[in-house]
């Protein structure tokens, strides 16, 4: 029998990612998504790579009765891996209720239905708990700092929620990933991030820019102090942090531990600035980008990349892609996308 796992916004883009992963390491997904920023389509898009479709329920995850329906016909699952969440930074700050509800009655409910039942759970976090950190690499012993947006707000507080579960309930192993900035796609070019409207993210506005659906792409900032002036982040190769999904399933599975509840940087640990990513997409795709220095956007860290040392010794699990990938494999599913249409 294979382990059922239930993979919340398993049709978005790191969602979608990690379902294949789940497949190819013998586990059975079962995806529960309310499609408010996925695609029906994308379901497709996994059974033309694996050969499987998974099971598939569209609910919404704040909808108690609902998730307990799903939970009820699916008694045999094991573990939930927890993407379903709302997540633009400049959205949040102008809708904070928007977030507040639906990033903790989603989780809410997920601890709710399985109140009484064991529980293994890995969580979508983000560096973003961060802050500007103090020191760099920026490793887990760092101090969680006031969030400057109520999505940041929202992480950090679902991550303080998961301790205490834990703390309190010996049936709870809870894993929380936080993540750097995934980019790229899988190498079948048949998914990848596929955002609504204008890009909130560097990548997909890059390689939209680059295909003409969008105009130049804005550089904000090159006063900063960095080695070109831009801001530096950590990229990672969406491949590598779905891999890191199942390498975090696997150690929760394992039982043992003094804690219920850890958690782990998922990035290369390597920081690469904004020109520094615009020059990497131009050397490794041919294609020359049309983009311009803007002036400085409010609340943007200026650098940050992940020490993830702990996530290879404990986890086992370290990034394979480098720059050069996340680049060739974004722009492969871009071009994808200019023949194909998703519904």
């Amino acid at each position: 029998m294979k382990t059922k796992i239930l993979v919340t916004g398993g049709l978005g883009y790191i969602g979608s990612h990690t379902v294949l992963e789940l497949l190819c390491a013998g586990y059975e997904p079962v995806i529960a998504d309310n499609l408010s920023n996925s695609r029906i389509g994308i379901l497709d898009q996994i059974e033309m790579i694996s050969g499987v479709r998974p099971a598939f329920h569209y609910i919404d995850l704040c909808n108690e009765g609902q998730l307990a329906r799903l939970i009820a016909d699916n008694e045999d699952i094991a573990g939930v891996i927890h993407f379903a969440a709302h997540k633009a930074v400049g959205e949040s700050v102008a809708e904070p209720l928007k977030y507040y509800r639906n990033n903790f009655d989603s989780l809410l409910n997920i601890l709710k239905v399985f109140e009484g039942r064991r529980l293994n759970l890995v969580f979508s976090s983000s560096c973003t708990v961060y802050g500007q950190p103090d020191e760099l690499p920026v490793s887990e012993a760092a101090p969680v700092k006031k969030a400057e947006s109520p999505y940041g707000n929202t992480k950090q507080v679902a991550e303080e929620m998961l301790q205490d579960i834990a703390a309190a309930d010996s049936l709870k192993r809870i894993i929380s990933l936080r993540y750097f900035n995934p980019v790229g796609a899988h190498a079948s070019a048949l998914i990848g991030e596929l955002p609504s409207g204008v890009p909130q993210n560097l990548v997909p506005y890059v390689t939209q820019s680059a295909a003409g659906k969008r105009g130049p792409i804005t550089v904000f900032g090159d006063d900063y102090d960095t080695p070109d002036g831009s801001c530096i982040r950590d990229y990672i190769h969406v491949v590598d942090l779905a891999a890191a999904h199942i390498a975090a399933l696997k150690l929760l599975e394992k039982q043992e531990g003094t804690s219920n509840y850890d958690v782990f940087n998922i990035g290369t640990g390597t920081g690469y600035t904004v020109l520094e990513l615009i020059r990497a997409f131009e050397e490794n795709t041919g294609v020359k980008l049309n983009y311009h220095i803007g002036p400085r956007r409010a609340g943007d860290i200026v650098k940050v990349w992940g020490d993830v040392r702990k996530s290879t010794q404990q986890l086992g699990w370290q990034a394979k892609h480098g720059i050069a990938e996340m680049m060739r494999s974004a722009w492969a599913w871009e071009q994808y996308l200019q023949t194909n249409d998703i519904k």
